[in-house]
């Protein structure tokens, strides 16, 4: 009997569920999706978890073994209390969403459904340390760049949470000026700080696009996002001591050297030899690689 895992994604703009078997592959047709954003609130993100379990565990094959659900979630999170304060969703501080997960997948399997919460940057390290691109590291750092950006370590194989659950919470590291990484890197804040240089633009896609027609600002836009992320990963490469980090998330395919200009801004400022070796790769698993690394916390 195969063994799956009920895997429970959600960021600061979408919330995404799916099934995924013991080796790590998406269920086909298990997959869906439904919006978050800055309005969601506590009622509106527990119907929205109640579709996408729904539509996840239909797909559950007649002969397979669902053994639990694995939740990864923006933060900062608190696993002891199953709850999220997610930065990106203030009216959301305070959900429980272990049990709005448990609860939904219960009712579905008429029975108990185990529950783990993570972060979601924990979550993607996870996954990428075990089909993906920091495979046999013996420490990783895997981040997303995106809406925000957050991240997560593995040792040896295992998942490195911290005290609370929120460890590799690199997008709330403070950077010159005072503002938090996220503030200055992530695709909306890369966004404003070109409109304030006059470009006319309103996304990281129309960034992605303008760049590549050669508009000064947008390039501007997305190096100085990819030298403030190098930069603060070759501090957490020189306080770590780190192999390897993977980089995905929307916003890191806003060029096509993005993860280039990040390696270079990494070795340029890392203190010590040692962090400067750390190499800076793209993520192994895409898009898929938050929803397997919510299943790997209750597959691994």
């Amino acid at each position: 009997m195969t063994r799956y895992a009920l895997a429970v994604d959600i960021g600061g703009t979408k919330m995404e569920a799916a099934l995924v078997a013991e080796d790590g592959v998406l269920v086909e047709g298990s997959r869906s999706r439904q919006a978050t954003g800055r309005e969601a609130t506590l009622a509106s993100l527990d119907a929205s978890v109640v579709a996408i379990v729904e539509h996840a565990l239909a797909a559950l094959p007649s002969d397979g073994e669902l053994v639990g659900a694995g939740v990864g979630s923006a933060g900062p999170i608190d696993r002891t209390a199953g709850a999220i304060m997610p930065v990106n969703m203030p009216l959301a501080h305070g959900f429980r969403l272990e049990e709005s997960v448990r609860a939904a997948a219960s009712t579905v399997m008429g029975s108990d459904v185990r529950t783990v919460l993570g972060h979601d940057g924990g979550a993607l390290a996870l996954a990428e340390s075990w089909l993906g691109a920091t495979q046999g590291a013996g420490a990783s750092l895997s981040i997303v760049v995106s809406t925000g950006v957050g991240g997560g370590f593995v040792a040896n194989g295992a998942y490195i949470p911290g005290a609370t659950g929120n460890a590799g919470h690199l997008g709330q590291v403070r950077r010159e000026g005072g503002l938090t990484l996220e503030e200055i890197a992530s695709g909306p804040a890369s966004a404003a700080w070109a409109q304030k240089q006059g470009w006319a633009g309103a996304t990281g896609e129309d960034l992605a696009r303008d760049a590549a027609a050669g508009d000064p600002i947008a390039r501007a836009a997305i190096e100085r996002s990819a030298r403030e992320v190098g930069e603060a990963l070759a501090d957490a490469a020189t306080l770590v001591d780190l192999d390897v980090v993977a980089i995905g998330g929307g916003f890191s395919r806003v060029s096509s050297d993005y993860i280039d200009l990040v390696r270079q801004a990494l070795t340029g400022s890392a203190a010590h030899e040692y962090s400067r070796r750390t190499r800076v790769v793209r993520s192994g698993l895409g898009d898929e690689g938050p929803l397997i690394g919510a299943a790997a916390l209750v597959l691994r």
